[in-house]
């Protein structure tokens, strides 16, 4: 008997339970749901959906199963997330995928990216006025850039504490583009503005495509040396695509490589959100502020596309300012959405490309910046 109660309270239904644990769970269900029925990046919200229910199994401790528990498996896993090192393997895949050519067509897309970045520099300002640390602050404020990899990365660096939160909220609002930016798009767009077909890219040499990755990290990186990690594993997937040389190696970095990472990633940040550690008032404040940052983030880079037709004679159709954010290549298909349904035949994605990486670029420097100046 004693051995069936020493078993009993051993189980999920033992007194390790609580109605956090059951929480948790229906959480990781509705990212399941979204992921699967709704399709809503499913290649993010199934991982991170199955990691939350299997984090939020109750279990006791010192059986070396939990994701907090040292050298238990999952803290092994976990290992990849604590220290910053799955971000930059994906920055290199997402490298190896990536075409620069828009943003090389029409160099002036990049100030869009920038733009996009408005929502992590307002979000920090109102984290510190919640009371969050500087460091904190700035953790919260990259989930603005809707780059999950970024996020991870700073918070690993600066705010090791908050990095289950962050990395959730940076994950859902990436798959949540196509269902926030849309309503802000048309809120701050005439339909004539909307309308405005651009002018098709001009075509890229093989030359500019070479170099670009070269001195993109060169100038990059003297600016902000933090981002080196992301930038520089970014830059080198790229220049691996681009070079004609190595394409078996990029078709591995883009396919199965990235594959690979996603899924630890995934599944790691979904196993963080263990209840006892992740329901806190400090998780419900970043998931406002992170809102409220994705929401800027669109907003500014929509309101500075408009700003630049005040000065162009070629317009730019106002819609693609909100590819500024850094998820790629979703928010440039939120454009062609929104875009098509004024005029079918108006094709804005290749357009949307160019602020798009530029947003990636800019997101990992906006965290290079803020690492620079707090662990400087």
């Amino acid at each position: 008997m004693d051995l069936l109660f020493q078993y009993l309270r051993n189980t999920g239904f033992g007194p390790h339970m609580t109605v956090g644990h059951l929480v948790m769970l229906v959480v990781g269900c509705g990212f399941l749901f979204l992921g699967i029925r709704k399709r809503f990046e499913p290649l993010l919200l199934v991982p991170i959906g199955f990691g939350i229910l299997i984090g939020n199994i109750p279990v006791a401790e010192g059986m070396r199963i939990s994701v907090y528990e040292d050298m238990s498996v999952l803290n092994i896993l976990y290992f990849g997330i604590r220290y910053g090192v799955y971000p930059p393997l994906i920055f290199l895949g997402i490298g190896a995928m990536t075409d620069f050519s828009s943003l090389l067509s029409k160099p002036s897309l990049v100030f869009l990216g920038a733009a996009a970045q408005l929502g992590i520099f307002i979000t920090f300002v109102g984290a510190l006025l919640l009371g969050f640390s500087a460091t904190d602050a700035a953790s919260i404020g990259i989930i603005g850039g809707a780059d999950g990899p970024t996020a991870i990365f700073i918070s690993s660096m600066l705010a090791p504490d908050l990095l289950g939160p962050i990395a959730i909220a940076a994950y859902s609002y990436m798959a949540l583009v196509p269902v926030i930016q849309p309503p802000i798009m048309r809120l701050l767009t005439t339909k004539r503005e909307r309308l405005i077909r651009m002018k098709e890219p001009r075509d890229v040499s093989r030359r500019e495509r070479i170099l670009f990755p070269i001195a993109g990290l060169l100038v990059s990186l003297f600016v902000a040396p933090g981002a080196l990690p992301l930038l520089g594993m970014f830059f080198f997937g790229n220049l691996l695509k681009e070079c004609g040389t190595t394409e078996r190696l990029a078709q591995t970095a883009r396919t199965v490589f990235v594959d690979i990472i996603t899924i630890l990633i995934g599944l790691t940040v979904g196993v963080s959100t263990q209840a006892d550690h992740f329901l806190t008032e400090q998780s419900v404040l970043i998931f406002g502020l992170g809102a409220v940052s994705f929401a800027i983030a669109t907003a500014g880079g929509v309101l500075f596309a408009k700003f630049m037709n005040l000065f162009l004679t070629d317009k730019i159709n106002p819609l693609i300012g909100a590819a500024g954010v850094s998820a790629v290549p979703d928010s440039a298909r939120v454009v062609q959405h929104v875009g098509r349904e004024e005029d079918p035949d108006n094709h804005l994605l290749m357009h949307a490309m160019g602020p798009n990486v530029a947003g990636v670029i800019g997101s990992a420097i906006a965290a290079g910046v803020f690492y620079a100046i707090f662990k400087g």
